[in-house]
């Protein structure tokens, strides 16, 4: 009876630990590259590759390249834009080589290369198993007439991403960069020849309508139905237009002059981040004005060219001379550096693997 007991006993405390090793087992990494962010390297021409650099959230792990880490000679592709993540798989947008590089975002392992149907890709988003990446097809010649400008033929890529295989385009019938989709739709700016907002919808796979907001309108993020987009307009006022996706009306804040030349714009727990040159400045995204207080000024940064919040800190990066190897700087949020990193060529944005 006795020793029925104790291995009955036995049993239930073999039966817990094995189950909590299990429930432990749920919070192990999976992968080198999992917990932690990716600097995102547009290489140069001399170089003829992008490159991305991983770092931990702890800093404690870095890898310089962590693409070639993992697949050796094989080359990511010139002019790397954009990451963009569906489930366990990342799509590196290499717009100099018209190619899309899918990799498992843990191992960065190569799982395919999408390679038709791209021309000088930009960036993607994915709804229902589908990726949509802007192109911008033939670029503006600006020695040329207004007709001549190819302003008018950028175009959606739809991509099924069960066989990695380019599906069919949606002509924009305008100038396409950044994009979004909320709800079935595809929010659509670009900075240079196009002032409005173009919104395509994916069932009908046609532009719906177009939101006029200015010129050198870029980054974008959405906040419960509103979409906060920046414009740094050159010799003019910078602003954020807000745009209620429920009926396309938009408020602006207006920047004063001091702020001109504002760059990049993100939302992280209900602030708005901007940055103008090398500062960053936050505001609340009820605020009705612009702050003119930098939350931090980084003098070491010669020319900002990627910009992140999240985790409770703030991520920049110098593009330095698109030659040489560059930094990116980790500051907290009120403005005390955390990690200055020496990435790639041309670092020009932050993903997150958590």
């Amino acid at each position: 009876m006795k020793i029925s007991k104790l291995l009955l006993i036995a049993f239930g405390i073999s039966l817990f630990v094995s189950c909590s090793n299990d429930d432990d087992n749920s919070n192990d990494p999976k992968g080198v590259y999992d917990n932690g962010f990716f600097i995102l390297n547009e290489g140069s021409e001399i170089s003829g590759k992008g490159t991305v650099s991983f770092s931990s959230d702890d800093f404690s792990v870095f890898t310089k390249d962590a693409y070639t880490a993992a697949n050796g000679s094989d080359l990511l592709g010139k002019f790397a834009q954009n990451i963009f993540f569906d489930g366990d798989k990342a799509y590196i947008i290499a717009g100099g080589a018209n190619v899309i590089n899918v990799v498992n975002r843990y191992t960065f392992k190569l799982i395919a290369k999408i390679d038709t149907g791209l021309k000088n890709p930009r960036y993607g988003v994915v709804k229902d198993g589908k990726a949509y990446v802007t192109n911008a097809n033939t670029y503006a010649d600006w020695g040329a007439s207004a007709d001549a400008l190819g302003n008018t033929d950028d175009y959606v890529a739809v991509i099924d991403l069960a066989t990695n295989k380019y599906e069919s385009k949606i002509n924009v019938n305008a100038t396409a960069n950044r994009i979004i989709e909320k709800d079935g739709k595809l929010y659509i700016t670009e900075p240079y020849n196009n002032d409005k907002l173009s919104i395509v919808n994916i069932a009908a796979k046609t532009v719906e309508t177009a939101v006029t907001i200015g010129l050198s309108a870029d980054t974008m993020e959405e906040k419960d139905g509103v979409l906060y987009i920046l414009r740094g307009p050159y010799g003019s006022r910078s602003e954020i237009v807000k745009v209620k996706l429920s009926d396309k009306t938009t408020s602006k804040i207006t920047f004063p002059e001091a702020l001109d030349g504002a760059g990049f714009l993100d939302i992280y727990n209900d602030k708005i981040y901007y940055t103008v040159y090398n500062s960053v400045y936050g505001i609340s995204t009820t605020a009705t004005v612009a702050s003119t207080t930098p939350i931090v000024t980084v003098s070491a940064i010669a020319n900002l060219y990627g910009f992140a919040v999240n985790n409770d800190r703030i991520y920049l990066a110098d593009s330095g001379d698109y030659k040489a190897d560059s930094k990116a700087y980790i500051y907290n949020l009120t403005g005390t550096l955390q990690k200055e990193l020496t990435v790639g060529v041309g670092p020009n944005g932050f993903y997150f693997n958590n």
